[in-house]
């Protein structure tokens, strides 16, 4: 069942809540997983991506499968310091089920995404992050309403103060970064990201 207190002084009590939480399922969405959620160590850095998969939904941690192995590649960051460093979540917390024609993963609804912004909002709060990464279009329009992903990608914006860097989604299934100018902007906006964690001294 869950429970969603008015009020939260800590993440790990937000996060045991969340571990828990089931509202999508209980509002009638098929869901195929339980939460996913990053055990939390002091992160100073957010990061926000689409939805786990289905490797995320089995084993219950973000960014597990290959398009976890590409982001963690394009950082130039082992996974030690990629958990380390980021705080990993999603716009929703659940493995959503494969898209029905068969192709790729299941976009979540509106709905889903609004049951779900509550986490986020918290964790935003609790967390207070120096930096922002978002991954992928959803996540990008979620946080700052924007659905120019490729505009914005080498760019950095500012939500509520804190700098924000969005990056493409790293799924295989994109053809997106084979671009040569999509790549540039790629490049830029890593650089943007590793300037970001060294000016705030996130890195060892």
């Amino acid at each position: 069942m869950t429970v969603r207190k008015s009020s939260y002084r800590t993440l790990g009590s937000l996060q045991r809540d969340l571990a828990r939480c089931r509202a999508c399922a209980e509002a009638g969405f098929p869901l195929e997983s339980l939460p996913v959620r990053a055990p939390h160590a002091a992160q100073r850095a957010y990061m926000y991506g689409q939805a786990p998969g289905i490797v995320e939904g089995e084993e219950r941690l973000p960014w597990r499968g290959r398009a976890g192995q590409t982001l963690r590649r394009w950082l130039q960051l082992d996974e030690e310091t990629f958990y380390s460093t980021f705080f990993c979540a999603s716009v929703t917390r659940c493995y959503p089920g494969r898209a029905p024609s068969g192709r790729g993963d299941r976009t979540p609804t509106p709905r889903e995404q609004e049951l779900c912004r509550f986490w986020r909002d918290w964790e935003l709060r609790l967390m207070r992050p120096r930096l922002i990464v978002t991954v992928g279009g959803l996540a990008l329009r979620s946080l700052l309403g924007r659905a120019d992903l490729t505009a914005a990608i080498g760019t950095r914006f500012e939500y509520e103060g804190v700098p924000v860097v969005p990056l493409p989604h790293p799924s295989g299934a994109s053809s997106w970064p084979n671009a040569p100018a999509n790549r540039a902007r790629l490049d830029a906006a890593l650089g943007l990201v590793q300037a970001a964690l060294t000016e705030l001294e996130m890195l060892p």
